[in-house]
């Protein structure tokens, strides 16, 4: 009986090691898998980490691209906008030149026909003198009786006539002044009268006659007014 527990002492031994060599195999194992897994993960990180860091920098690529074309655009831009300034600068300038031109072109058309209508002024107001003569030969006549002395006044009246129709070619035109009234930018009064009949500032006789030249003023009739009776 004895020899027999020995025997059963022997067999179970090589049992338990060959246990603990497997446990030991598995804790092996379970270590290596760990430190492959770990590995991976670690590998699986840096993958991930490099993937972002170049979509990072794609990014900041794009981002950079868009700022140029962002800043050739403005460029452009402002280059468009100077253009445009300028042309119309341009345009204003010209439309300026234009008007100055047409505005020059009238002031020599209007000057040219003042100096058609009133070049000749100063030979027309050195010709009412003797226009004058005639009004003071025929006034001085008027009351004669002699028939010869008619007749002269006939013929000084018919030579004032020809002579005011030549004048009046030129555009020589009499003033009205007997029964208009006084207005200063035609008339020159030499003297106020009382008279009954007429009215206030009417005139009632003309001293000198006077005159136009197409219609602007070349000599003022010199009148007398009447004044109204207080």
């Amino acid at each position: 009986m004895g020899k027999h527990n020995k025997h059963s002492n022997h067999s179970a031994k090589p049992a338990v090691e060959e246990q603990e060599l497997e446990q030991e195999l598995e804790e092996d194992f379970a270590q290596a898998a760990a430190a492959d897994e770990a590995s991976d993960d670690s590998a699986q990180e840096i993958k991930v980490n490099v993937a972002k860091e170049d979509v990072a920098e794609e990014a900041s690529s794009e981002v950079e691209a868009a700022s140029e074309e962002v800043a050739e655009d403005d460029a452009a831009s402002t280059a468009d906008k100077e253009a445009g300034n300028e042309q119309e600068d341009f345009k204003q300038r010209y439309y300026y030149l234009a008007a100055e031109m047409d505005n020059m072109r009238k002031r020599f058309e209007r000057e040219r026909q003042d100096y058609v209508k009133y070049g000749n002024d100063k030979i027309l107001t050195a010709l009412l003198d003797v226009l004058d003569n005639f009004d003071t030969s025929l006034n001085a006549l008027a009351q004669e009786e002699d028939e010869k002395v008619k007749k002269i006044v006939e013929g000084i009246t018919m030579i004032r006539g020809q002579f005011l129709q030549v004048l009046k070619k030129f555009g020589l035109e009499p003033v009205a002044a007997v029964g208009e009234i006084f207005n200063p930018a035609y008339h020159e009064a030499l003297m106020q009268q009382e008279v009954e009949g007429k009215k206030d500032h009417e005139i009632i006789t003309e001293y000198k006659k006077g005159y136009l030249l197409n219609g602007r003023l070349l000599r003022p009739a010199k009148v007398i007014v009447a004044k109204a009776k207080e």
